[in-house]
């Protein structure tokens, strides 16, 4: 039979080892639509990739110095930030992480025919439309699960 000191330190291991991944502050409102327009701006720059490669090769640059920027941001925003794919987060947190990468998948096939159909500009649109959403509902029920953590842990 367990003993309640060894619940209780089991309890308080648990606690520490979710902690990185539900204790940190709410993204601001502007971060869906930010990282659709970042992803629908990155394609856009290949709208120059065979007019003018010095242009594609400038921006990419500087999309890429931005995703840099943004990330350590984040960093420092959250102390340690959890990303999907790395670590072992509590089990409600996993499946909102594998809900994250099918949804990936599935808008990159969606922005990959509309630029076959559609050409660079129709991509673009679909992608801001297609990541600003998935990203809201990841942050969504990403919050919820770290609530339903939080709350099973209390």
């Amino acid at each position: 039979m367990e003993s309640v000191e060894a619940r209780d330190q089991l309890l308080l291991v648990e606690r520490a080892a979710a902690a990185p991944y539900v204790q940190y502050p709410p993204t601001p409102w502007w971060y869906a639509p930010a990282v659709g327009a970042w992803t629908a701006a990155f394609i856009g720059d290949f709208a120059w990739w065979r007019v003018n490669g010095a242009l594609f090769a400038a921006s990419l640059g500087i999309l890429v110095s931005a995703e840099a920027l943004f990330l350590i941001w984040m960093r420092r925003r959250h102390g340690a930030l959890p990303m999907p794919g790395h670590g072992k987060p509590p089990v409600e947190i996993a499946a909102v992480w594998r809900g994250y990468f099918v949804g990936v998948v599935i808008i990159a096939i969606l922005v990959a025919l509309a630029w076959w159909f559609g050409g660079v500009p129709v991509a673009a649109a679909v992608d801001f439309v297609l990541v600003t959403a998935g990203v809201a509902i990841y942050e969504r029920k990403y919050a919820i699960a770290a609530g339903n953590v939080r709350d099973r842990l209390a």
